[in-house]
């Protein structure tokens, strides 16, 4: 049965809901569809608080999903959580990896599940993107429509001190923007890095590898990892690497190279330091664009960083809503947040967030679709 939470004509903003299924706790998982007056839409559901779908026009006019994931709420709560994947979901309460489940605050020794061997990856065993989120319609929204997710964190949850309060808004705006804000207060001392692991594909969701998008990156720096994805602590410059997307190329230009880096990552699975950061101003991360649909993805952050993952892990063992199986490179990630494995590394970005402060971040992904 569908409800509408905001109730207007066709081709003006709108907030849809409607049922997705339930856990096999029996607890029930809705289906939340943003929709502008251009004919955008964003969908998520209250699992994961997991962006489904982001419907955007091509130069041609034709609509297409641009983004990865699953046809039902078993591929995300079961498939989905077994692979790790995290297609679309929101990511906490450490984002990325932390050496060995192991970091000190203020004297003290904490472990997390150790999800990714060696490491902690993505919060470990039941992070946010396994939790199911309270959603709320915003109002009062100027030419947009948003809702609220909220979540209590417990203290001690997978191993981190403090009962951490997060709220997550998702706001679709007129200019076929997507505003993600966070927001976080803790009760003890404790260490938190939020994310969207959104994997985009602007030709559209199962239409292939994304190798010949192009992307641009605004970020003369980046953080070179060993192995297991830790980085190695070295701040080192992308000139003369395939890291270096200063100037727009290809993805797949250097997806092949034989940089040790891309050896051991299988691809590109690396922190980008973006130009500029100052810790509260919304600045250009990234710009990637489909030369074939037209479609193009501006992605603005406040965040310091911007973890790209370009899906080496698909191996084909899975398929999306188009019935075709996803592959290494169906996708891209890019994921803006701190460093990884920041808490080991005191020359990083601070992740502590202590009682009485607020944690505040925004990411934009601003679509743009050329001229035919």
């Amino acid at each position: 049965m569908i409800s509408l939470l905001s109730p207007l004509p066709a081709m003006t903003q709108t907030l849809k809901k409607e049922s997705y299924g339930a856990l096999p706790s029996g607890e029930t998982v809705e289906l939340y569809t943003l929709h502008n007056k251009n004919g955008m839409e964003v969908q998520f559901i209250s699992y994961g608080g997991i962006i489904t779908a982001i419907k955007v026009p091509d130069k041609n006019g034709r609509t297409d999903n641009v983004v990865l994931g699953f046809s039902d709420l078993e591929g995300y709560s079961k498939k989905d959580a077994e692979a790790n994947i995290c297609f679309g979901a929101l990511i906490g309460r450490y984002a990325n990896r932390i050496a060995r489940g192991t970091f000190v605050l203020e004297g003290k020794t904490y472990h997390t599940p150790i999800n990714l061997p060696p490491n902690t990856l993505h919060g470990g065993n039941t992070g946010f993107n396994k939790k199911l989120w309270h959603v709320q319609p915003l109002s009062g929204l100027k030419q947009a429509t948003g809702a609220e997710l909220t979540l209590t964190s417990a203290d001690g949850e997978e191993g981190f001190p403090g009962k951490l309060q997060v709220k997550v808004r998702y706001i679709l705006d007129d200019d076929n923007q997507l505003h993600i804000h966070y927001h976080a207060t803790t009760d003890k001392p404790t260490v938190i890095n939020l994310t969207n692991h959104s994997y985009f594909n602007l030709a559209g969701e199962g239409s292939g590898s994304v190798a010949n998008h192009r992307l641009k990156i605004n970020a003369s720096l980046f953080t070179p990892t060993d192995a297991n994805g830790i980085p190695t602590g070295q701040i080192s410059p992308v000139a003369q690497t395939p890291f270096d997307f200063r100037a727009m190329h290809a993805i797949g230009d250097f997806l092949r190279s034989n940089d040790q880096q891309m050896l051991q990552a299988r691809g590109y699975d690396h922190n980008w330091i973006i130009d500029g950061y100052d810790g509260k101003t919304l600045r250009e991360a990234a710009i990637l664009s489909d030369p074939q649909s037209g479609r193009s993805l501006t992605v603005l952050t406040t965040q310091p960083a911007m973890q790209v993952y370009t899906g080496n892990s698909l191996n084909g063992a899975y398929a999306g809503p188009s019935g075709r199986a996803y592959r290494q490179t169906d996708g891209v990630a890019l994921e803006t947040q701190h460093y990884p494995d920041s808490p080991n590394h005191p020359s990083f970005p601070t992740t502590t967030l202590l009682p009485g402060q607020e944690y505040e971040q925004t990411t934009v992904f601003r679509f743009q679709t050329a001229a035919p």
